[in-house]
């Protein structure tokens, strides 16, 4: 399992957890401040940033994220580290209200329209002061979030920033993404390189296919561009590389998130790698 991917389980698992009340109101008073060194004069404070703080420590990861209960703090601790963006980040902590000081969270996944997270400390309302940890879906454009912080993790980090693309250890997904889209633990070392024994075709080059390849790679490209809603076939797909299959390549740029100038069908190696051809016998 990859680290993100605990990080996002671990906080998954609290789903369904609420303070604690008292006279009938709810006080703050939480598992996830005394269990985080440092942290323990956060008892009854708020606590959203305290228990995303808890999340990485319980997954090994305490390096990888600021271990504070303020939010305002967090925002500063990735930005001090060039590790800050406008856009969702699978593993990311997103950041809310002015400054980003108000409330945060852990990303799970992303749409172009939603992102889903897990929360402390707040309620079905989506308030910065509530009374549990809940699994939200919150509009991914709206003026509220004010940014995400980007942890260094080992296995790579998927996220929709096109500045960030082609960046060592990213995967670029523009339009949606999930914890599907994680690059397995074991792929780390190599930050995202092309092994040759991945299970995938390694990019063949542009010239490849310029030359209007027939191979049984064109074929399972094609099937993959089926399976992912990219289809321009009405016959196929099949091994002789055709205009259908360009058409296709390109509506698969413009779902991966590709600057409108390099939707031009033709394959690249981000978005060939994206795409997770399977191997093939050729």
């Amino acid at each position: 399992m990859t680290v993100a991917l605990d990080v996002i389980n671990t906080a998954r698992e609290e789903v369904g957890y609420h303070e604690g009340r008292e006279d009938g109101d709810w006080n703050n008073i939480q598992k996830y401040a005394p269990a985080v060194p440092g942290l323990e004069w956060a008892q009854g404070e708020a606590w959203c940033h305290t228990f995303v703080s808890w999340c990485f420590q319980e997954a090994g990861a305490v390096d990888l994220a600021p271990v504070t209960a303020s939010c305002w703090e967090g925002v500063q601790w990735f930005q001090d580290r060039d590790r800050y963006t406008d856009y969702p980040v699978i593993g990311g902590i997103v950041y809310f209200g002015a400054g980003g000081g108000s409330h945060t969270g852990i990303v799970v996944a992303y749409t172009d329209d939603e992102i889903t997270t897990v929360e402390g400390n707040t309620n079905s309302n989506g308030s910065a002061e509530g009374d549990g940890v809940y699994l939200k879906t919150r509009p991914r454009h709206s003026s509220y979030i004010h940014g995400y912080g980007i942890p260094d993790y080992p296995e790579g980090v998927v996220l929709a920033d096109p500045e960030w693309r082609g960046r060592s250890g990213i995967t670029f997904f523009g339009h949606e993404a999930s914890t599907d889209d994680i690059p397995a633990g074991d792929e780390g070392a190599d930050h995202g390189r092309d092994r040759g024994n991945s299970g995938f075709e390694p990019f063949p080059g542009e010239a490849w296919f310029r030359d209007a390849p027939n191979s049984p790679i064109i074929t399972a490209m094609g099937r993959r561009l089926v399976e992912e809603g990219c289809s321009a076939y009405r016959e196929g797909p099949g091994p002789q590389w055709t205009s259908a299959d360009r058409e296709s390549f390109r509506k698969w740029q413009r779902k991966i998130g590709d600057a409108p100038h390099e939707c031009d069908g033709w394959p690249g190696p981000l978005q060939w790698a994206a795409l997770k051809v399977p191997r093939t016998t050729a």
